[in-house]
């Protein structure tokens, strides 16, 4: 059986996971054929129906301006799940580059390194972005700058605990030993050995990334008018929370479903790659 048959095999066993790896890709789908699987233009202003029930031609209803709100959060997930995917991807080159260096030099350039993830670590997240994000100009780019580099710290000491175990093995000392280039050591002896437990701390901060988007959105910090975000949405919602609940029901539970099949997926694959998992043959 090939190792990767193996892998998916473990993954297919635990049913949440794979439910939320489901639900997920719907999810990833939908933002992905946003502008075929939307009913009318998502800008459409229609101040006739404006504040409409859902009904069978608006199936989440209107919002105060007249638009389409299944439109609107359709297009909403490709905003939310782009800034989360390319934030959390800065934030993983930015925390590999740095976990590696620091666990492979060790001394004063680890202590360097995990002073400074110590300070970001000392700030509560939130309110770092809000801080960051109320002094420079909001929008899309400037998401994913910030994101990404408040997020690069956890996934810096993972992968600095994860080098310095690797760095000890007999393998990686007579790669060393025989005049391998520090580089070429990193990449090809040490880094794919600690591929796992990045790809879970991957998997599960992306869920806490897009409820950062969201929440900078909500306050007004985050995706800026006219684009699509499920924070905006919810917090233009709440003013008409008693008379037009859908505003703020809809993209609030499509935000949840995003984030908890995030984490359900992140669970599947941290007992996936877990050695201690245990694997139950089953005649072929």
């Amino acid at each position: 059986m090939s190792e990767l048959k193996r892998y998916y095999r473990k993954f297919s066993r635990n049913h949440i996971a794979f439910v939320g790896l489901v639900v997920l890709t719907l999810i990833v789908m939908g933002g992905l054929l946003a502008d075929i699987i939307a009913p009318v233009d998502k800008g459409g202003i229609d101040l006739d129906h404006s504040l409409e029930a859902p009904s069978l031609r608006h199936p989440f209803g209107t919002d105060s301006f007249g638009r389409d709100l299944f439109s609107r959060v359709i297009h909403g997930s490709r905003v939310s799940l782009t800034v989360g995917f390319v934030a959390r991807t800065i934030s993983l080159f930015i925390g590999l580059i740095m976990g590696v260096i620091s666990g492979f030099y060790g001394g004063k350039v680890d202590s360097v390194i995990m002073r400074l993830a110590d300070i970001t670590f000392a700030f509560p997240t939130l309110l770092l972005l809000i801080a960051i994000m109320a002094v420079v100009a909001p929008g899309i780019p400037t998401l994913f700058t910030v994101l990404g580099v408040v997020g690069w710290a956890a996934i810096a000491r993972l992968v600095r605990a994860q080098v310095m175990v690797v760095r000890k093995r007999q393998y990686v000392q007579a790669a060393e030993s025989s005049g391998v280039g520090i580089f070429s050591l990193m990449i090809r002896h040490i880094l794919p050995q600690c591929m796992s437990p990045i790809i879970v701390v991957y998997t599960m901060g992306l869920g806490m990334t897009i409820m950062a988007e969201s929440s900078l959105s909500f306050l007004g910090l985050g995706v800026q008018p006219p684009s699509p975000s499920w924070g905006r949405m919810i917090s233009d919602g709440i003013v008409f929370m008693r008379s037009a609940w859908w505003l703020t029901i809809f993209p609030g539970i499509i935000l949840s479903l995003t984030v908890c099949s995030l984490n359900l997926v992140g669970d599947g694959f941290r007992d996936m790659f877990d050695p201690r998992y245990v694997f139950k043959k089953e005649k072929d």
